[in-house]
């Protein structure tokens, strides 16, 4: 498995794969794609956004997306990992590979409606931190209530 960051190089691939994963959510969303097939993206990388591509053997199975909040502070915006690449570890590792480099505080949220999505990240984070997180109800700006998790890498 092989960590790659989103430059101009990659972009395409990681906006196709990005798709995957609107499309995915797109039932709790409630979001549909435009006229194109396409749908709008809620993180865009930009200054103080980072996008990841993970491929394996050579072939992109996965995108995450963080905002770097300041040196410290870092937040996971998305992450997805092809279906068939699932229930393999490749998302720990995934996961783990972003936390390494860029230690520091972390919070992850996950929307109403995405329970497999919060049993995921409290795994994660429990084999990254033995154990040590804090989980919450948390009233996001944009979400509405979602579940949140904030931890310490260091």
């Amino acid at each position: 498995m092989e960590l790659k960051e989103v430059s101009a190089d990659n972009i395409q691939i990681y906006l196709n794969l990005v798709q995957c994963y609107e499309g995915e959510f797109s039932s709790i969303t409630k979001k549909k794609p435009n006229a194109n097939g396409l749908f709008e993206l809620d993180t865009i990388i930009e200054k103080y956004n980072k996008g990841f591509i993970l491929y394996d053997n050579e072939l992109p199975v996965g995108i995450a997306a963080i905002r770097i909040k300041n040196e410290k502070y870092h937040e996971m915006l998305e992450f997805y990992i092809v279906p068939f690449c699932r229930k393999q570890s490749m998302g720990q590792k995934f996961a783990h590979l972003i936390f390494k480099q860029y230690p520091g505080k972390w919070e992850i949220k996950q929307i109403t409606g995405a329970e497999y999505a919060s049993v995921f990240w409290r795994k994660v984070i429990s084999n990254c931190t033995n154990n040590t997180f804090e989980e919450e109800q948390y009233e996001d700006e944009y979400w509405g209530k979602v579940t949140r998790q904030l931890f310490e890498i260091k």
